[in-house]
């Protein structure tokens, strides 16, 4: 079933219509507390560029003064009392002051680089950084409507795009700004009729990129929804790869992939021509400019009159400056569509970014949580009801588990049993009533202490990437990030029946499990999610069908260590195999979001009611069951599909 967005869907689209100026508060947050950085790059650029105009300068002095011998010889800022009287050694002293300049500006070149960069670098890291922390406290219901590759694509993509701009963005800028108003400062003050004439395209320029910016950035948007998909398409294929090779469908795949592809293709393209367009139409505009100032410039000195209107004189050594100050002035001001495309793709990113950091937490904790203390272990759903969006899955629903009792929660598929657990974990929040710990509401708690206390092994166990201690010890760390002692580590292993297999493995704990554990089998990564509900020891625990997937031989050993695991301890458990809960403490039965009945097992299979035909159907009597049970199955199996 294909779940991607539409393509010409956003799938940040609402977070990114809420993020004002995304670079400004780039700069704000972000650039401010690395200023120190940028100011040593802006200031490096300043001098190098500057230091970059001088050769031109001192070759046009060259030609007249020492050449042409057409002017007296003089430099800028220089008293004449302090230059040679010789043309040896005004040339000399030119050449010195050549060579000094591209040794200067080599050193100020470097400085700018590294300011830049590391302005450039310590952004990204802290905006990647606080993108991860804000997106992993998001609550599960954001992540419902995400795609993997469309979040991946933000913290990888959109980062290195802000990263980009930065560093290359602007540092080009800052070197079209010095160059432009260097170079126009010089012009003018050599010749302000011939500076004219050379700067005519710049007008056109900007009208010309004022149109660019307009018809691209929604562009740019598109292609950004349109990596996110193909992230996303990728993602899920890879991590279902078996599935794929075991079902014959990898020429439906590659169709689908190139059908993502596809869209990402068409909307770069677009992008593509719009840019391909810009940017010759700015080379020419600027070229247009060195062409004029070469005629006009030329037949000035050619002819030893100004054209035209023209009026004054124009040396030799003059014109060569200005042809080599006006060529120069070609490549930045047509670099200015390459910094107009760099950042309008940043703005893209920055607004997905921020959009992103911007998404309100469903579940907050308030300032003056307090720590969560269990002393009895008591749990108590006071008249819960909760849905997502207008879908209300779960409605009043009441239960108490005194400390150390275990609660069976049991129903058919979409009753509403790992969402009612769940809240106990503040995954989502209740809309209505309470969960109350020993008496205390979990929303006036820190959510830290409150998982804490609470174990939790689900049916679809993940393993880190990484070895069998590394995965049994995750969720244990000290306060300073201090592993648990190994003796610890397998001291739960031998509880959760997992030691024999463990040393069995190549390296044993420390044999890499590979991504997801794909190395080992479902019910090794079962035992290994019990050996961390053991290694944590917590107060509560919520069993959501842990055995429901693995053989009867590793369902009995799993069974073994849960045992040991619940004693003494309060314990929710929700299991379709009703044989593994019959013996808990109290069996609740939910049907469509409310609960229809509770009690013990032989006194729910006595009533012949819910659990009674779910018993059944276990125990193989299916032939006595009535049409209505077996209408309401189908409906509800439909509307199952149908959600999914």
């Amino acid at each position: 079933m294909d779940i991607s967005p539409e393509p010409d869907e956003e799938p940040f689209e609402e977070q990114r219509a809420r993020t004002g100026n995304a670079m400004k508060r780039l700069f704000i947050e972000y650039g401010s507390p690395n200023a120190g950085k940028a100011v040593v790059g802006v200031v490096a650029s300043v001098f190098s560029r500057l230091l970059d105009l001088l050769p031109p300068l001192l070759l046009g002095v060259a030609i007249d003064s020492i050449f042409l011998n057409e002017r007296g010889f003089s430099l800028w800022l220089v008293p004449d009392a302090w230059l040679p009287d010789s043309p040896t050694g005004q040339f000399w002293l030119i050449s010195g002051l050549i060579a000094a300049s591209f040794a200067l500006a080599a050193a100020f070149h470097w400085t700018r680089n590294w300011g830049f960069n590391a302005f450039a670098q310590r952004i990204q890291h802290s905006v990647r950084t606080d993108t991860y922390d804000k997106m992993q406290r998001l609550n599960m219901g954001f992540f419902a409507d995400k795609q993997t590759g469309e979040l991946m694509s933000i913290l990888s993509n959109d980062v290195n795009r802000l990263e980009r701009f930065l560093n290359d963005g602007l540092n080009s800028f800052l070197r079209l700004v010095v160059m432009v108003i260097g170079i126009g400062g010089i012009l003018a003050y050599y010749n302000w009729q011939l500076a004219l004439v050379a700067l005519l395209p710049v007008p056109l320029i900007v009208i010309f990129t004022y149109f660019f910016i307009r018809t691209i950035q929604p562009k740019y948007a598109r292609v950004r929804s349109s990596v996110g998909q193909v992230n996303s398409r990728l993602e899920n294929n890879l991590g279902g790869i078996q599935v794929i090779k075991s079902s014959n469908t990898e020429g439906y795949e590659s169709e689908r992939v190139e059908d993502a592809s596809g869209e990402y293709l068409d909307a770069n393209w677009d992008a593509i021509r719009t840019r391909i367009r810009f940017f010759p139409g700015l080379r020419l505009l600027s070229g247009f400019g060195f062409a004029v100032t070469f005629v006009v410039g030329g037949l000035w000195v050619f002819n030893e009159a100004p054209p035209g209107p023209l009026s004054g004189e124009l040396s030799v050594g003059t014109f060569v400056v200005f042809i080599l100050y006006t060529q120069r002035f070609i490549w930045p001001v047509a670099q200015f569509g390459q910094i107009i495309n760099i950042y309008q793709r940043a703005y893209a990113s920055a607004e997905r970014v921020f959009g992103l950091m911007d998404e309100p937490d469903a579940v907050d904790e308030t300032e003056d949580a307090d720590e969560l203390v269990v002393d009895d272990g008591s749990v108590e759903y006071d008249n819960v009801t909760f849905g997502y969006g207008d879908e209300k899955v779960l409605e009043d629903v009441s239960l108490e588990a005194d400390g150390g009792e275990t609660v069976a929660v049991v129903g058919p598929t979409g009753a509403g049993k790992s969402t009612l657990l769940k809240l106990l974990l503040r995954l989502y929040d209740v809309n209505k009533g309470a969960v109350r710990i020993d008496g205390n509401d979990v929303r006036g708690v820190t959510l830290s202490s409150l998982r804490r206390k609470i174990g939790y092994v689900s049916q679809e166990t993940f393993l880190f990437h990484g070895t069998v201690r590394e995965n049994i010890a995750y969720g244990c760390l000290g306060d300073n990030g201090e592993p648990p002692r190994d003796e610890e580590i397998e001291e739960a292993a031998r509880a959760a029946e997992a030691h024999g297999f463990v040393q069995d493995l190549p390296d044993g704990y420390e044999t890499t499990v590979g991504e997801r554990g794909v190395k080992l089998s479902g019910g090794q990564r079962q035992r290994i999610a019990v050996a961390r509900a053991f290694l944590r020891d917590p107060e509560i625990l919520v069993l959501d069908e842990a055995t429901s997937d693995v053989d009867t031989e590793t369902e009995m050993l799993i069974q073994r260590s849960l045992d040991r695991l619940t004693e003494d301890r309060t314990t929710f458990v929700i299991a379709h195999r009703l044989s593994t809960v019959k013996d808990a403490d109290e069996i609740v039965v939910l049907e469509d979001g409310k609960v229809v009945e509770r009690g013990g097992h032989d006194e729910l299979v006595s009533r012949d009611g819910l659990y009674g035909k779910l018993w059944g159907v276990q125990a193989g009597e299916i032939q006595g069951l009535p049409e209505e049970f077996v209408d309401r199955a189908k409906r509800r199996r439909a509307e199952v599909d149908t959600d999914d």
